[in-house]
């Protein structure tokens, strides 16, 4: 969902019927019975009608959707964050997956505050994005407080077309130091996956092992707003889509960080897009907290190396706890 380094811009401007009658009695002799009458014409009409006036429906609350997604309604922030349809629309869609497909379980929301601003800092694996969503839903609907995560997504994220309306409108801002640091000062939970691209699109061989952490920009960002940084780890992405190579010549010409080729896709075509149905677990960490450096620290790179290290270590601790502890990718 992130970039290879989320904060790699310091500035950026704000992402703007009824049943049939009987038929004849039986008559003595061989003359057919009379044909249907007025009720049983009705009766025969109102299935295909009553199936259009809801296809219609159908359409008429689609359409309507779409144009509020392109639109400013619903906005309370200039990012075009819209709470409401994020919880009429966005989150309805993602919870079958959440809850019946890849049976996620969270543990440790005792250390996600319940309000105040704080960073979620994660790995970021399984060739889509699917872990950013599925963290969306744990803390919204599983967290005491039902906490809103405001994820920071890549510059690609911004450029598709309805996706970027999607993000938008999820409360998801294009990442950097600027829209990092407002977002933790207004009290919001921000989420950041700090491996980005090199992490969402590793190869299957490499699951679970963590790759750089961009350059620590999301330490600073906690330094200079002395807000806590939450470790979280998630397993099961990287069983979605098992990435076994790529093809760099179709990334280039889709201008695309990377072309994954799994087990089913491209293969399989478009139902080469399911994910498999793996179990995933979500385990929240002790938050670190920055009250203890000395001010000026988020300048200095090597206090923001140093600090991004542990946060990386304690995930990778974490993953390889939960590793250990599985006995299937699939539950």
């Amino acid at each position: 969902m992130t970039g290879d380094n989320p904060f790699g811009r310091p500035e950026a401007e704000p992402e703007p019927g009824p049943e049939p009658g009987p038929g004849p009695e039986p008559g003595p002799g061989p003359e057919a019975g009379p044909g249907p009458g007025p009720e049983d014409r009705a009766g025969q009409e109102a299935g295909p009608s009553l199936t259009a006036e809801l296809l219609r429906e159908f359409l008429a609350a689609g359409s309507d959707a779409l144009a509020r997604l392109a639109s400013d309604e619903g906005a309370v922030d200039d990012f075009g964050f819209d709470p409401d349809l994020t919880d009429e629309l966005i989150l309805p869609l993602l919870r079958p997956l959440y809850e019946k497909y890849f049976r996620v379980e969270v543990e440790g929301l005792e250390h996600v505050p319940a309000d105040g601003g704080a960073l979620v800092v994660a790995n970021h694996s399984g060739t889509l994005p699917l872990d950013a969503l599925m963290l969306q839903v744990a803390l919204r609907d599983d967290h005491p407080a039902h906490r809103r995560l405001r994820l920071l997504a890549a510059d690609l994220v911004f450029e598709l077309p309805l996706v970027r309306d999607i993000a938008r409108k999820a409360g998801h801002v294009r990442a950097c130091r600027a829209h990092a640091t407002r977002l933790l000062q207004a009290g919001e939970l921000v989420g950041v996956m700090p491996e980005g691209y090199k992490g969402l699109g590793k190869p299957y061989e490499e699951r679970y092992r963590l790759r750089r952490f961009g350059r620590g920009g999301f330490a600073a960002v906690a330094l200079r707003t002395g807000r806590p940084l939450v470790p979280c780890a998630i397993v099961g992405a990287e069983e979605t889509y098992p990435m076994i190579g790529e093809s760099r010549t179709l990334a280039r010409m889709l201008n695309l960080p990377y072309f994954p080729i799994t087990p089913t896709f491209p293969l399989l075509g478009v139902l080469g897009l399911v994910p498999l149905p793996s179990k995933w677990t979500i385990r929240f960490g002790a938050p670190i907290t920055v009250d203890g450096f000395p001010e000026g620290a988020a300048e200095d790179p090597r206090t923001v190396e140093k600090l991004a290290r542990e946060v990386k270590d304690t995930i990778q601790h974490s993953l390889n706890e939960l590793l250990a502890e599985r006995q299937s990718p699939f539950g």
